[in-house]
């Protein structure tokens, strides 16, 4: 960092030291998924939605890979991470995240990375009540059941005085429903004077951050942003992980339904990173992940599930396909029961229907495949129909071969394209063929045996099973 002092900035740092015992689980609570991103990635958009700069994560418990999510979600952010060796408290762990601060002469917010239900609006209000008292700002919220969370002591003209930790707490004090929500905004110079005046002299034996309101409330004054009890809840364990996802879940649809419509919201998964066009309609039951885009004019039908898949304008998605790692042009009609592997190309107008499987496969402007078809390591051209039953044969048990089927080519029913081969332009499969040789452009393709017919078979057979004959 410099050493200019920076004036009027705001920095921040994210506290995401602990286990998070309560979870039970052998993976950090703060890299536990909320639709598709680790819980922490949550305190880092409000940070960068500040503006702050520099962001320091106080990191602990499983510290690599911790920081691993964080450079995985954010390459462009140069996040600054300082361990926190031994868990001695909140209070702790904003001390050790000034350290690099030392130069910082602006406003530090300080957040948590299990807590993700914050907005973007509460945190700039919070930064600029701070900004304009000078002081520092700090969230609380009125709750029906406190028990749990520290309390806000008032004087008698309504001004914060300190806070007391639950197990701290007196028989009155416990009485009192407004609490701390242990999100804080401060100038930095404060609180490096006032974290190095902590002591661990409490009831848990650690460097309480709530100890210095009341250093606030004697020096430089304290003021509060009122915010719900939902938006300020933690994530402890796995029920309150579905409950904060149930709630983010819930935001974001309503944030898509402004422009698309769907059927029944609550009966949808939609992970953050999912772009949504207008006019799309999206049916019950539908998951949409990671890097999944729907262009304008889309439907999509009960139970299809998208991974990655960018899915092109006035499509339609017939119920019960998945998709992954794709690409579906406009105007396409996929399945029912369609099933799109990684590296599927389909083009504008391309038919895929009920049970046809492609992976790693390019079909062209107008192609058909709807049923009961595995098409993979395949180039097909435009206006390729492709018959019932139909495979290629990719893998030989040692390496993927490719067929390629160009313009305007039939394949009949029940064909084995037995790869590598490669069908010309307007061929002509016969339907049960199996084809090993290219086939000429406009021929017609014959694999099949002569059929013969033995006259008074049937009878024959009745014989031989009087017992078990039904004619």
């Amino acid at each position: 960092m410099s050493s200019r002092r920076r004036k009027n900035k705001t920095a921040c740092l994210i506290l995401a030291a602990g286990k998070g015992t309560r979870m039970n689980s052998a993976k950090n609570k703060v890299l536990h998924a909320l639709l598709g991103r680790p819980m922490v990635a949550y305190a880092v958009d409000r940070a960068r939605e500040l503006d702050a700069s520099p962001i320091v994560a106080i990191l602990g418990h499983q510290k690599d890979e911790v920081a691993k999510a964080l450079q995985d979600q954010f390459p462009d952010e140069d996040i600054v991470v300082v361990e926190q060796k031994e868990q001695k408290g909140t209070g702790h762990a904003v001390r050790l995240g000034l350290r690099p601060l030392a130069e910082f002469d602006g406003l530090v917010v300080i957040l948590y990375g299990d807590v993700p239900l914050l907005r973007s609006e509460t945190m700039a209000d919070l930064v600029d009540e701070a900004g304009k008292t000078g002081g520092m700002a700090m969230l609380t919220a009125v709750v029906r059941d406190p028990t749990g969370y520290g309390r806000i002591v008032r004087d008698d003209a309504g001004n914060i005085r300190e806070v007391v930790e639950d197990k701290d707490t007196s028989h009155a004090q416990r009485r009192i429903a407004e609490v701390n929500a242990g999100i804080y905004a401060a100038p930095a110079e404060f609180l490096r004077k006032a974290t190095a005046k902590l002591n661990a002299r409490n009831a848990q034996g650690e460097y309480y951050l709530t100890d210095i309101v009341a250093q606030a409330s004697s020096s430089i004054g304290v003021t509060s942003v009122e915010v719900s009890a939902e938006e300020m809840a933690g994530v402890n364990d796995r029920a309150q992980l579905v409950g904060a996802e149930r709630s983010l879940l819930g935001r974001l649809v309503r944030e898509h339904s402004k422009r698309a419509t769907f059927r029944d919201p609550s009966l949808v998964y939609v992970e953050a990173s999912v772009i949504i066009e207008p006019d799309v309609e999206i049916g019950r039951n539908v998951v949409l992940r990671g890097k999944t885009t729907i262009a304008a004019g889309t439907r999509i039908d009960d139970g299809v599930i998208l991974t990655d898949t960018a899915v092109g304008g006035g499509v339609h998605i017939l119920p019960y396909s998945v998709s992954t790692q794709a690409t579906i042009g406009d105007g396409a009609k996929i399945g029912p029961f369609a099933h799109l592997r990684p590296g599927t190309e389909l083009g504008p107008d391309v038919h895929v229907g009920n049970f046809v499987e492609t992976k790693k496969t390019r079909l062209g402007r107008g192609s058909k495949a709807n049923h009961l078809t595995y098409l993979g390591d395949a180039i097909v051209g435009e206006k390729v129909n492709v018959g019932a039953g139909t495979i290629t044969c990719n893998y030989n048990g040692y390496e993927k071969r490719q067929t390629i089927i160009e313009d305007g080519a039939f394949i009949g029913s029940d064909t084995q394209l037995v790869a590598p081969v490669r069908v010309g332009k307007r061929a002509v499969v016969a339907a049960g063929a199996t084809i090993t040789e290219d086939i000429r452009p406009g021929a017609l393709a014959i694999s099949r045996s002569p059929c013969k017919q033995l006259d008074g078979y049937a009878d024959r057979l009745a014989e031989r099973y009087p017992k078990k004959s039904s004619r």
